[in-house]
């Protein structure tokens, strides 16, 4: 690289115009905080396109002194290169052994900009420089001196602000590696390659890209050939549809006109020869019929004469009978009383009698309430039988309204036995809503409306009684209507009020919503307000959930009946025992009375019935032989008679089937020929070659009827009109061109893919291949910070990185280098045992060792108090290190550093402070170190202002 001669710089901070000599290997600039040690370096950053230290920039030195343009002038070496080559010098194709860099900072627009400008040799700074040299960007110029070995990795250690010497030590492995490779070019190389790799990788995405694309182009491909599909399907059933209207249809007309003509000439045939025969038949059966009857009206005089000896005969047993039953009554009353003479004892017949009257009443209150329950037991039998076999029982008023309309021949439901409640959890809220039409009564003929209404009005039925009724239509979704199944069509009005209620979770959920709404506990809202109108479970009516509500309430209702009527039947049987108990006491007070008073009657009565019982037993075998000879009359005429009207019967049943066939036989004929002037009417409609035998029997087979064909037009026009069809004619066209589309699509993905492939493979090749490069760029690293470490005793030990051709090793790859100072053992770049000297040797020993490339000779080094924190003997042993190297270095130093900082020195340039009320500073003293042979004094300098 190459090294600074001289720096010129006009207003540049408050420097009005003053040239520095730098051609010395070791420069050091001193001077107090201030005086502008570091806006000397930063001019020299400036003059080389680099970045002022910490915060500063070079428009906050041109805008100090307040002029409107600025200069910097340097001159620098310009040394042949050894490789020689195409660019056989650094500031090439500038030959001479020095050139001169020129940077103009003019004030343009409000703002400082900055130009530069290579002249060969030492072109002086005067009125004509900038007319004549040739100006160049910021890019450009550094691009210049990036090939004069000023490369961005120098740059950046040449940007090292103060007291940042040992920075170096500092960077990781990894950071140093890439230091190292940016010096060598390396870096760029690899840089080339990773964006080979993301160009690889962007070529990815666009094939990846093109791949969606595909893919898009695919599905519009698909998309478009369904709607192809559907254009074609249209248009298919479209022409089918009328073929079949056209032309099907009145061929199967004409032949089923002419099946159904021949089945009636076969049946007409028939119906004759059985009209033929019935006549016959019906001839022989009057014969019989007459024949019969005269035999039953025959035995009609025997019967008369039986019938009178029978009731003779019975009269005659019915009165001995009737004497017999009164006397033995009378003997059975004389013993019944002496009995109860037996058991009479002298009780108290009053308090009896009061005490029997008390029970009688207590017994009749009894019995009212066994009836009650009883009948109370009866109706919930009935409503749980009717429950269990699917019918709701209704009130009184519902059960007599529902009578009259079935005595009156009116067919109707209730509304209660069509309605079925899907999901249970609404329960609540249907029967809320419906509760007032439980016993809305449905015609199931509008023609039986006004006899309906007729009867309601006579009964005063205070509910709806509806003759217009409709499916129910398609339910909203939430609304009320999708959780109801009715099984029969219902009032418009009704299936519109449940469609338009939506169910909501809370009340807060329907207050967001504007139309009526109901919760699942029953509280609705509609255009009047808000109100709770649910009803009791026990008052259920709609659904198997209201039929099993129905069926709890009832058993559990029966079961407490039962065991009521059990305990009131037992109290009943009590009291019946009681009054049974008084009653036979009462009467055995009497019987001895009566006993006495009868003694003639019952001793007559017991000496007659003997012979009485004989007579009716004698009467009663005359009687049983009269009735025999009745019945033996009665069943002979009565087989007769019955005979006779069997015949008479199927006489009268051959009369009507020969009646009705001979109608029958008359319409079949004027039948015949209506089909036959209608087959000729449907001939003149249908086409002559649909008409052939064959092409009828063909369609016969294959369509069967003209209903079923009927049907197919029916299902195709209702295709054609609900379903959505393609109708663009273009539609074919359009599906052809996406279809070339995507192939031609798919050739040129395939063949990028190929190509992406290809490159990749090419590209990891390349890299593999450079790997080696790299290992030799730091094994030269490595010799030269072992060669530099040398000069300065120190061993400098550099472990190998692991270098592979993988992006996340290379990712990964770092230098690592330890160092031994005094023997003392070895320690690494930044790992806090080394001294401030030791960190700055370090730093120093990298620093050194990224200029010594064969290919770039050694440059120059910018250091800002390198020997800040330093005790004298670590001063001595930098400043040793430093002249022992080829590099030129810029070193500075506060005055207040010891002397031995001016060791190594050759060329010391003094800055002063700017003194109060002066415009400019004082121009910067320059102290150059003696060469010859003799030497006045050790440590004597001359010095020239």
């Amino acid at each position: 690289m190459f090294q600074i001669k001289t720096l010129e710089m006009v207003h540049w901070d408050f420097w009005q115009r003053i040239s520095v000599p730098l051609d010395a290997q070791i420069v050091t600039v001193v001077g107090p905080n201030g005086s502008g040690k570091t806006t000397l370096l930063d001019a020299l950053r400036t003059i080389l396109a680099l970045k002022c230290s910490g915060r500063r920039d070079y428009k906050r030195y041109v805008r100090n002194n307040k002029e409107n343009i600025a200069w910097l002038r340097a001159v620098v070496s310009n040394p042949r290169r050894s490789g020689g080559g195409f660019f056989p010098y650094l500031f090439f194709p500038l030959s001479s052994e020095t050139v001169t860099l020129f940077c103009r900072i003019k004030k343009q627009g409000g703002d400082w900009v900055r130009q530069y400008a290579i002249a060969e040799g030492d072109a002086q700074l005067d009125g004509q420089t900038e007319t004549t040299l040739q100006w160049l960007g910021v890019g450009d110029y550094r691009r210049r001196l990036e090939q004069a070995g000023l490369t961005p990795a120098i740059a950046e250690v040449l940007a090292l602000e103060q007291g940042d010497t040992d920075k170096l030590c500092e960077y990781s492995p990894k950071a140093l590696l890439d230091l190292v490779f940016q010096v060598f070019g390396d870096k760029e190389v690899l840089d080339h390659y990773q964006e080979a790799k993301v160009r690889l990788r962007e070529a990815e995405g666009e094939l990846d890209k093109m791949q969606q694309q595909l893919s898009q182009l695919g599905l519009d491909v698909e998309r478009f050939r369904l709607r192809a599909s559907s254009y074609l399907e249209w248009c298919s059933l479209g022409t089918d549809t009328v073929r079949l209207e056209n032309e099907v249809i009145p061929a199967l007309q004409v032949a089923e006109a002419q099946d159904t003509l021949r089945n009636y000439i076969v049946q007409f045939k028939q119906n004759r020869r059985n009209l033929w025969h019935k006549r016959s038949d019906l001839v022989q059966l009057d014969k019989r019929l007459a024949v019969a009857q005269l035999a039953a009206n025959q035995t009609l005089n025997g019967e008369q004469q039986s019938k009178a000896d029978y009731d003779a005969m019975f009269a005659k047993f019915q009165e001995v009978r009737d004497a017999a039953r009164d006397t033995e009554r009378v003997i059975r009353e004389g013993e019944k009383l002496r009995e109860l003479a037996e058991r009479e004892h002298g009780a108290d017949a009053i308090g009896l009698n009061d005490r029997l009257a008390d029970l009688k009443v207590l017994e009749t209150e009894k019995k009212l309430a066994l009836k009650n329950a009883r009948d109370e037991r009866q109706q919930l039998s009935e409503a749980q039988f009717a429950l269990q076999a699917g019918k709701a029982p209704s009130p009184e008023f519902v059960r007599q309204m529902r009578a009259a309309l079935d005595e009156a021949g009116i067919p109707h439901q209730l509304l209660t036995e069509i309605c079925e409640v899907k999901d249970p959890a609404w329960q609540d809220a249907v029967e809320a809503l419906l509760a007032p039409s439980r016993h809305l009564i449905l015609l199931q003929r509008e023609a039986d409306k006004q006899r309906a209404w007729e009867v309601g009005e006579r009964l005063r039925y205070r509910h709806f009684i509806v003759s217009e009724r409709e499916p129910a239509p398609r339910a909203n979704l939430g609304s009320i209507l999708e959780i109801i199944d009715f099984k029969a069509p219902v009032p418009a009005w009704l299936s519109r009020q449940l469609n338009g209620i939506q169910r909501v979770k809370s009340v807060e959920a329907g207050s967001r919503i504007s139309s009526d709404w109901i919760t699942k506990e029953g509280y609705y809202r509609e255009r009047r307000g808000a109100r709770f109108i649910g009803v009791d479970t026990r008052e259920y009516a709609f659904g198997e959930a209201a039929r099993h509500s129905r069926l709890n309430d009832i058993a559990v209702r029966l079961k407490a009946l039962n065991d009521q009527i059990l305990d009131q039947e037992t109290d009943f049987a009590s009291v019946q025992r009681d009054i049974q108990s008084i009653t036979v006491q009462l009467m055995g007070m009497q019987a001895v009375l009566q006993l006495a008073a009868r003694q003639a009657e019952f001793a007559a009565a017991a000496e007659r019935f003997p012979a009485e019982q004989a007579e009716v037993q004698r009467l009663g075998a005359e009687l049983a032989a009269a009735q025999a000879s009745l019945e033996g009359s009665r069943e002979s005429r009565s087989e007769l008679r019955l005979a006779a009207q069997k015949i008479e019967i199927e006489r009268d049943q051959f009369r009507r089937a020969v009646e009705e066939l001979q109608a029958q036989i008359t319409r079949q004929r004027n039948e015949i020929s209506r089909q036959l002037g209608a087959i000729r009417v449907l001939k003149e409609k249908a086409l002559p070659a649909w008409l052939l035998p064959n092409v009828l029997a063909q369609l016969k087979e294959e369509y069967r009827s003209v209903t079923e064909v009927r049907h197919i037009i029916e299902r195709q026009q209702e295709q054609l009109t609900q379903a959505h069809w393609e109708k663009d004619e273009t539609i074919i066209q359009r599906r052809d061109k996406l279809v070339a589309d995507y192939d031609a699509l798919e050739d040129e993905s395939q063949g990028h893919r190929k190509e992406v492939e290809r490159t990749g493979q090419l590209t990891e090749e390349a890299r593999a291949a450079y790997i080696n490069k790299l290992r030799a760029t730091v094994r030269a690293y490595g010799r030269n910070i072992k060669g530099l470490g040398d000069l300065a005793g120190i061993d400098v030990e550099l472990d190998m990185p692991h270098l592979e051709n993988d992006d996340v090793v290379l990712a990964q790859a770092g230098l690592t280098a330890r160092f031994n100072f005094d023997q003392k053992g070895m320690m690494g770049l930044n790992d806090g045992e080394a001294s401030g000297g030791q960190q700055v040797m370090k730093s120093l020993i990298l620093l050194i060792g990224l200029m010594m490339d064969e290919n770039n000779p050694s440059g120059f080094v910018f250091i800002d108090e390198p020997f800040a924190h330093l005790d004298i003997f670590n001063i001595d042993r930098v400043g040793a290190f430093l002249k022992a190297t080829q590099a030129q270095y810029l070193i500075t130093t506060p005055l207040t550093h010891n002397t031995n900082v001016y060791g190594p020195s050759e060329l010391t340039l003094t800055t002063r402070k700017k003194r109060p009320g002066e415009t400019w500073a004082p121009l910067i003293m320059q102290t150059r170190r003696r060469t010859e042979q003799k030497m006045l004094d050790a440590g004597t300098v001359v010095t020239t202002v």
